[in-house]
């Protein structure tokens, strides 16, 4: 596989993912203490979002190098944050159905998932993967890759779009504001954001022209709209 590294050291990856596992663990059980449902809940969730990642990255583009040299070891490695989101929120509904856990626990995983997800752009930047499409060396955004390409910034976009995500929804659960949906406005806001930076990304394309990160993304923002409404009619208060 071609090298695209733009920090030294692969293993920096691992360790971004690690420290964002390890650290969502410790707040998750220092946030939900005393409940042992919440524990099962949250590697639900873990569980869901592993599986959810590896099976989105072979729909998106992993079923593309069928075949080729190195398909093995880019299916081990592969993986996308669009499926980790899909597949967490599938594990979470799952064992909360199976244990009969009827309360949101959205607004919990809506404080660590921008904040994990930007602390794995760093293990991006560090393994060279997701890309941004080359672009005009002279452009004040630009970045180099480890040929000396200039590229857009995709990694770095990532990493400011769930930072401020992370202060935006930390703000919204300190106020009180729309309790219960933070998640939901998450899926919704990320969705909206990956579909349309995919077009400024270095992924495969499909045959229609647009890339199969852009259709999860859509599945991402649709799950938060559906999670949103289905949300709000359980809040409504009826009408005597």
């Amino acid at each position: 596989m071609p090298d695209h590294r733009l920090l030294p050291g692969n293993g920096l990856y691992l360790l971004a993912m690690l420290a964002s596992l390890i650290g969502a663990a410790i707040w998750w059980s220092r946030r939900f203490r005393g409940d042992g449902r919440l524990a099962q809940i949250f590697a639900g969730a873990v569980l869901g979002a592993f599986a959810g990642a590896k099976l989105a990255y072979f729909l998106a583009e992993g079923w593309m190098h069928w075949g080729q040299a190195g398909f093995w070891v880019r299916l081990a490695h592969g993986k996308t944050v669009l499926g980790a989101l899909l597949g967490g929120y599938a594990g979470v509904e799952a064992v909360k159905w199976l244990i009969g856990y009827r309360q949101a626990t959205g607004d919990g995983f809506a404080t660590v998932a921008p904040l994990g997800i930007a602390v794995g752009r760093v293990g991006c930047l560090a393994h060279g993967c997701c890309l941004g499409r080359p672009c005009d060396p002279g452009a004040w955004y630009a970045v180099a890759d480890v040929a000396g390409a200039a590229r857009w910034p995709a990694p770095w976009a990532e990493m400011i779009f769930n930072l401020a995500a992370f202060a935006v929804l930390a703000g919204l659960r300190r106020h009180g504001v729309l309790r219960g949906q933070h998640f939901h406005l998450y899926l919704i806001g990320y969705g909206l954001f990956r579909l349309g930076h995919e077009m400024l990304r270095e992924t495969p394309r499909w045959p229609a022209g647009f890339s199969g990160y852009q259709v999860l993304a859509l599945a991402v923002c649709g799950l938060g709209v559906w999670g949103f409404v289905r949300r709000f009619r359980e809040q409504a208060v009826p009408i005597p």
